[in-house]
């Protein structure tokens, strides 16, 4: 599955504020914002991404129906899915989505969603498809440059010990590839992490049964051949 996530508005748009802070009568509010150029730019990428995928569908993520505001993610998305006939098109309530994706996460290909709930959703597919150690992803800058990285953080307690799964760093570099035009070397990536997991000769994803260095030698050996 593919998640696209808009990422620079949102409930992280900045826009925040306290009233009587400290007291017994304080007040906190933060401000989701939401615009058409934001939301219509990650909902046509989904769809261009979707174009690409064999399956070609889109599902459209939100709370419409009590964020009255993502309204405009309901109408952009309608508007949008016009303009491409090809691709089947859903939509769930991001409270539905989260049960779906762990009961029959086969039912998801490119998923479009705001900033908050691609937040949350992200590190749950994660945990669907083995874990935060092997979930990779893209902060796209259309016409500009764009950073892959591994969908985790950094993992100080495994610094120095080979315990730490490089995979979603390797797959980072698989949707660079893509993303840069190089399409067979990250299928190549791709394929060749796939392969060893369907040969069983990765064994188990978690920290420390493989080496770090161990995986990433399986890996270049199996894309070489």
């Amino acid at each position: 599955m593919l998640i696209c996530r808009e990422n620079t508005e949102g409930a992280y748009s900045g826009i925040y504020g306290h009233l009587k802070k400290g007291t017994a009568d304080e007040v906190a509010t933060q401000t989701m914002v939401f615009t058409r150029k934001g939301v219509e730019r990650i909902v046509r990428f989904a769809f261009e991404q979707a174009m690409d995928r064999p399956r070609k569908k889109v599902t459209l993520i939100d709370k419409a129906n009590a964020l009255r505001s993502q309204d405009i993610w309901t109408r952009t998305f309608e508007e949008v899915a016009s303009e491409y006939p090809d691709i089947e098109t859903d939509h769930a309530y991001i409270d539905a989505a989260c049960m779906w994706m762990v009961k029959n996460p086969e039912w998801f290909d490119v998923g479009v969603c705001p900033n908050l709930f691609g937040d949350i959703i992200t590190d749950l597919g994660a945990m669907v498809q083995g874990g935060m150690g092997i979930a990779a992803s893209g902060n796209i800058h259309p016409g500009q440059v764009s950073m892959f990285e591994p969908i985790h953080g950094s993992a100080p307690k495994y610094k120095g010990q080979n315990k730490a799964n490089p995979i979603a760093t390797i797959m980072a570099v698989s949707m660079m590839l893509d993303f840069l035009g190089e399409k067979e070397a990250g299928t190549a990536i791709e394929d060749a992490v796939a392969g060893l997991m369907q040969d069983g000769q990765i064994t188990s994803l978690s920290a420390g049964v493989h080496g770090t260095d161990e995986l990433g030698t399986m890996i270049a050996d199996r894309i070489r051949s």
